[in-house]
């Protein structure tokens, strides 16, 4: 915070105590002349504080008398901040079931702005406009997310109840080692004592989480995004895809990420093991890539690869026609 906009806030809670301050006597509490005091308490009034100014030899200000401070004070640029966070967050699908509370939270914000700051980032929300499109999101619940972090924090094994893609519904017992947000939706991962193995589990399908008696320890240098990530690209689709991009590990690396696939380093180039439920976007996201390629499997993707390359000559032919 600025060194002037932190000085302000100061004046407004000295005022704040009750009571009325000569110029002087809020002079020497800040550390400035009283003509700054002045220009201060100018600033509190433009944002709307009723600011009262006493005249005379001895004079000075305090707030208009019953006037109460709303209980949250933020400067322009934290309220920005705030509301755009909420916006975004809203945006991204980063929310709980209960979706209501982003929208509670936001009025009640805007309630106890000042006036002239409301205003102005009313004007902003209304003309501020977004490329990327809104996500469908998959809330959690609020207290099972709250149960889970905790949890993960402190290293404390969970019982949770939940329901498979199947539909199918049980209880777990669950050494959470960490919280992931991707994509729209929340997952937690970590050690599944009924299956023991590393298991990642969508939070939007767990119905209950309470903490159960015991501790863990987190395996050394484990990465829960990156052990989401490739959970998440071992889903079984209906295609399995192998492919040998002919590049290096490292360029393969920058332009796929764990999600999409496997990357495994081989003579020739790169192997790339993923698996989809359309050949089509296979077929796309190779073209994409630009680099050479040999199709290992399924046959099928080489009949998509020569579809797409024959709708982009006749989409080139065409537009020289024209």
């Amino acid at each position: 915070m600025a060194r002037p906009t932190a000085r302000v806030l100061a004046l407004l809670e000295i005022l704040q105590n009750g009571g009325s301050f000569t110029l002087a006597d809020l002079a020497g509490r800040l550390g400035v002349d009283e003509r700054t005091i002045r220009r201060y308490a100018a600033h509190l009034a433009d944002l709307g504080i009723p600011v009262e100014a006493r005249r005379g030899r001895y004079g000075g200000y305090q707030l208009a008398p019953g006037y109460k401070l709303p209980p949250l004070m933020l400067t322009d640029e934290e309220a920005v901040a705030v509301m755009l966070g909420l916006i975004a967050a809203a945006r991204a699908g980063l929310s709980t079931a209960e979706g209501a509370a982003t929208e509670s939270t936001t009025a009640k914000i805007r309630r106890v702005l000042p006036a002239v700051l409301a205003r102005r980032i009313d004007s902003l929300l209304a003309t501020v406009d977004f490329t990327t499109p809104v996500r469908q999101p998959a809330p959690p619940g609020t207290e099972v997310l709250l149960v889970l972090a905790e949890a993960a924090r402190h290293q404390q094994p969970v019982s949770i109840t939940y329901t498979n893609w199947r539909g199918r519904s049980g209880e777990r017992r669950l050494d959470p080692y960490g919280l992931v947000f991707h994509a729209g939706r929340w997952y937690v991962t970590g050690h599944d004592h009924n299956r023991r193995a590393v298991r990642t589990f969508r939070l939007d399908r767990i119905g209950t989480a309470r903490p159960t008696p015991g501790s863990f320890d987190i395996p050394a240098g484990f990465d829960p995004a990156t052990q989401v990530l490739a959970g998440l690209a071992a889903v079984p689709y209906e295609h399995d895809i192998c492919v040998v991009l002919h590049t290096s590990l490292a360029r393969a690396q920058q332009r796929i990420p764990p999600s999409v696939g496997t990357l495994t380093e081989v003579p020739d180039g790169v192997r790339l093991t993923a698996r989809a439920e359309r050949l089509d976007g296979a077929a796309q996201l190779l073209a994409g890539l630009g680099w050479p390629f040999t199709i290992d499997r399924p046959e099928k993707l080489k009949d998509e690869i020569r579809a797409l390359a024959a709708r982009l000559l006749t989409n080139a032919d065409a537009d020289a026609d024209r």
